[in-house]
């Protein structure tokens, strides 16, 4: 996959992002984009799952447990799925919105770069890992490829572009990689911090391993 939205990282960019990135999950959304009904649901659902787990949940439990029929659910969410992805979606908001936090304080494209990995890791481990449950959802996005996950990607390969060309533009790192290559292969590598199915291996790794990977990455970028 090709990395090619720049993000500019600051405040206003950032809610373009967002918009951008909430706009990609409605998709199996239906009604106003802005109802009570619907946050009732997504705040329901969140907690149902949450006891249960997404995988053993049905559209009829939750209708259920929400005090909704099955027929009015579907008024606003085409599927489980949908309703998952809205989660999802909020999850993800999370963590792009420490990642923004965290790098508004950066002082240098180095510095950046660290705080984009450990603020990605420690975020993610802490939604995804609190519990269990909720990890059940993050596991699906990522395995089924869910359109609220691969912007997330999207966005988090936009900013790392856009770190690197500062970076370039500083003379802290190299400019002979194809920058699109690079940040493959950054994604990549960084994988077993960022992807919540991976990263429940690595948990005892955290933060340290995280800085290391860092670490190897700006070696590689050096000039």
């Amino acid at each position: 996959m090709l990395w090619s939205l720049v993000v500019n990282i600051s405040r206003r960019r950032y809610v373009i992002a967002m918009s951008d990135l909430q706009a990609s999950t409605a998709a199996g959304q239906r009604g106003p984009a802005d109802h009570s009904i619907r946050d009732q649901i997504i705040d329901a659902a969140d907690d149902h799952f949450g006891r249960y787990g997404y995988g053993k949940t049905t559209v009829a439990d939750l209708a259920k447990a929400i005090g909704f029929s099955k027929a009015y659910i579907y008024k606003f969410f085409t599927s489980k799925q949908a309703i998952g992805e809205a989660i999802c979606s909020r999850c993800l908001g999370t963590v792009t919105a420490a990642v923004h936090q965290s790098l508004s304080e950066g002082r240098s494209a180095t510095d950046k770069l660290r705080r984009l990995f450990r603020t990605i890791t420690v975020t993610t481990a802490d939604i995804a890992f609190r519990d269990r449950k909720i990890y059940e959802i993050a596991a699906y996005s990522c395995a089924e490829k869910w359109p609220s996950a691969m912007a997330y990607l999207d966005e988090i390969g936009g900013i790392l572009t856009a770190i690197i060309q500062e970076g370039r533009q500083a003379g802290e790192f190299e400019r002979k990689t194809p920058i699109d290559e690079a940040v493959r292969a950054i994604m990549l590598v960084y994988q077993p911090f960022m992807n919540p199915v991976m990263l429940q291996y690595n948990l005892d790794a955290i933060p340290d391993g995280a800085n290391e990977v860092a670490s190897l990455v700006l070696r590689s970028l050096a000039p």
